[in-house]
């Protein structure tokens, strides 16, 4: 079976990371599958052995996701938006794939959607056309208008057979971020969530007993690192590490070196899910991925979920686990030194909380439904 799944982060990197863990379970199940990345290349992804196509690249301004940004900085005008369509489209037809997986698309990525209305269109033109499946992660961005909702409707009765949920329907289902009608729910496959295997301890036992902060690999957590800088200072007996994501790295630790912190500051690390099982406590954001490694790993965690631009999810999310031992959350609004202080201590005060108990296996279910459907395709 080939497989194309078409991936664009333009903020964090947790969409193409979600993309590549999907990708690698297609391949170990025996199949053949190209990611079509339409983000900026993110250097602290591993995607050895998987089949990645670089688009011509883009970003959001910011949490601007009206304003999207090409290569050079500068504002993506009609040339360079038609050449990634052509490039994505021309993949689709060279690769003549039995499944074809958009990721989050309908339900964000509405600026790209003539993008991804030529490539489902060239899609139907294949002499056989591809089962057509959508890949979503447990919550969405709420639709901030119905007519949102409805014409993201509209595009899945058009030309999906599926709607991929990546979550374990027990801890969180699709209407509680998003309004499912009766013909969206008879599309949905809950998959449970998407994670790598658990990576295990680490063989130098990197991180132990230290505070880890990460972010991801844009700029948004930029105010996180700051106030860990800081709150490195109030807990002089626990040292903190804190892992810079993205293709600047180096200049951001820089930046952040003026500050004269005692923490450890680092790029992102690919150990960085073996570290989690020996440090003391986790501070990051909530993003898929992230809370996923905390939840395998059992780590004491504080949680400062992103909510700038009016951005819900992680909120959502965030809120979902506070009730589990071990979880602090953390709102921007009550972000200082101080607070995150208090938090961390919490946290790794509270008793231990179980690893797992949920089902993460959502990358090899998400193969076996694709075989399932591509078995009766047209």
């Amino acid at each position: 079976m080939k497989v194309l799944i078409a991936v664009t982060h333009l903020l964090g990197t947790g969409h193409l990371s979600r993309a590549i863990t999907l990708a690698r379970a297609f391949i170990e199940a025996g199949h053949r599958v190209q990611v079509a990345s339409g983000g900026f290349p993110a250097l602290q992804l591993t995607t050895d052995g998987v089949e990645l196509l670089q688009l011509p690249p883009l970003r959001s301004d910011g949490v601007d996701f009206t304003r999207l940004l090409a290569e050079n900085n500068t504002l993506a005008d009609e040339a360079y938006l038609l050449q990634r369509q052509t490039a994505i489209c021309t993949a689709l037809r060279n690769l003549q794939p039995d499944v074809l997986i958009t990721e989050l698309y309908p339900f964000g990525r509405r600026s790209l959607r003539r993008e991804f209305q030529a490539l489902l269109e060239t899609a139907k033109t294949l002499p056989r056309r591809p089962v057509i499946l959508s890949s979503i992660r447990d919550i969405l961005s709420p639709p901030s208008k119905p007519e949102k909702a409805a014409k993201a409707d509209a595009v899945i009765a058009k030309y999906f057979d599926a709607v991929l949920v990546h979550s374990d329907p027990a801890a969180t289902r699709l209407n509680a971020s998003w309004p499912v009608s009766k013909m969206l729910a008879a599309k949905l496959r809950y998959t449970g969530y998407v994670a790598p295997a658990t990576a295990g301890p680490h063989p130098d036992q990197a991180g132990a007993g230290e505070v880890l902060v990460s972010a991801g690999g844009g700029s948004v957590g930029t105010p996180l690192y700051r106030c860990a800088l800081e709150a490195a200072r109030l807990m002089p007996g626990t040292p903190w590490r804190l892992l810079v994501g993205g293709s600047d790295a180096d200049v951001r630790i820089a930046e952040f070196s003026t500050a004269r912190s005692p923490a450890l500051l680092e790029p992102a690390r690919h150990d960085f899910r073996q570290m989690l099982s020996h440090a003391a406590a986790s501070v990051s954001m909530c993003g898929y991925n992230t809370a996923l490694d905390i939840l395998q790993v059992g780590t004491p965690a504080v949680l400062v979920p992103f909510d700038a631009g009016n951005e819900t999810e992680q909120g959502l999310r965030a809120a979902s686990l506070a009730p589990l031992k071990g979880i602090e959350v953390l709102e921007t609004a009550n972000l200082s030194p101080e607070s995150l202080c208090a938090a961390v201590k919490a946290a790794m005060q509270a008793p231990p909380r179980l690893a797992g108990g949920f089902r993460f296996d959502g990358a090899a279910r998400t193969v076996e439904i694709a075989a399932e459907l591509a078995g009766g395709r047209e």
